[in-house]
């Protein structure tokens, strides 16, 4: 049986797919994609209902960074003209925090740069953490590699969520970086795992990898089984060492069949269509929300983003809804 003929019956959950069917759903005709996106779509329903969520990310200290991650304008190699800053107002981060309140949107996101913290590091950060907590905020932090001491501190402060991106596949791993090892996140995942955060992790599409990298670091996902997968489409900034990739090949069918696929690998999880959905799925929102049912509003990091506003819009306009109910209803 075809991958064809799995998407025309209803779609059983419980198939484990082999790393050749996923390469076949990667290689999927373009003109049968409806296919494959019902299939994703009837999944998203059973498990995300109409909603999409939406998540702020706020930059909680920008630039300097240790590590030299090939894509990142935050690298040490980069020569990205950007805001450095080792740690942002509470004005900027409470004002965010209380953006998400207002608006009841799914997620606050807060991301530092670097690799390491003092003890003493992390011991303000929780003070912030926990004075946004007292608003009942859902917080999800992008932090590096953290000791469990200082995990540990970070969960007492009511942190709910971590990110930690494997990136690429284990194999292409070292194109992309060589200061720390990909083993070395799955460590760090498993340690906060282990304590009782959810999960975030996901990856970068168009940095050079092959499909087979793609469906590699999709299995290694899977055995993870994040709370939220989100999957960035490559945004080459000036100053990086992928500042001249090639990214004919991010057309919107390709990327539309990573999200199934992933959809399709990981069907409990929210798939978020994170950076470049503002680049590649332009005017297929209808078919993104579909698959994907989590986004960034408002920027990423160091890049821009479409506004609050304009997200609410788009993703009605597609027949979804954003809200959800308040805390206090």
């Amino acid at each position: 049986m075809t991958i064809t003929d799995y998407l025309t019956k209803d779609w059983d959950e419980s198939k484990t797919l082999t790393r050749e069917e996923c390469l076949q759903i990667l290689n999927f005709p373009d003109n049968q994609l409806d296919l494959l996106i019902e299939a994703a779509f009837k999944l998203r329903t059973k498990y995300k209902g109409n909603r999409v969520n939406i998540q702020l990310l706020t930059n909680v200290r920008s630039g300097n960074c240790t590590q030299n991650c090939a894509y990142c304008a935050q690298s040490r190699d980069s020569q990205a003209p950007i805001e450095k800053y080792k740690s942002v107002s509470d004005d900027k981060l409470y004002g965010d925090n209380n953006l998400v309140d207002e608006f009841h949107l799914s997620r606050h996101c807060i991301g530092l740069s670097g690799m390491g913290f003092t003890d003493k590091e992390i011991e303000e950060l929780a003070e912030r953490i926990a004075h946004m907590k007292k608003s009942g905020t859902h917080i999800c932090c992008s932090i590096g590699f953290l000791t469990e001491h200082q995990a540990r501190i970070l969960k007492a402060a009511g942190l709910d969520r971590i990110n930690h991106n494997l990136n690429t596949s284990r194999r292409f791993y070292p194109e992309i970086c060589s200061t720390h090892t990909y083993e070395r996140r799955i460590q760090n995942i498993r340690m906060l795992q282990s304590i009782g955060f959810e999960i975030c992790c996901g990856g970068i599409i168009g940095m050079g990898e092959s499909k087979e990298d793609v469906v590699d670091m999709l299995f290694d996902l899977v055995a993870i089984n994040p709370e939220s997968v989100p999957i960035n489409f490559l945004l080459p900034v000036k100053g990086t060492r992928l500042a001249n990739r090639d990214i004919s090949g991010l057309t919107f069918e390709y990327g539309i069949k990573i999200l199934c696929l992933a959809r399709l690998l990981l069907p409990k999880s929210d798939i978020r269509c994170a950076a470049g959905r503002e680049v590649y799925f332009k005017g297929h929102e209808k078919e993104l929300f579909k698959v994907a049912d989590s986004i960034f509003a408002s920027g990423y990091l160091t890049e821009g983003g479409q506004s609050l506003e304009a997200t609410f819009r788009q993703i009605e306009n597609a027949g979804f809804t954003w809200a959800i109910e308040s805390k206090d209803e």
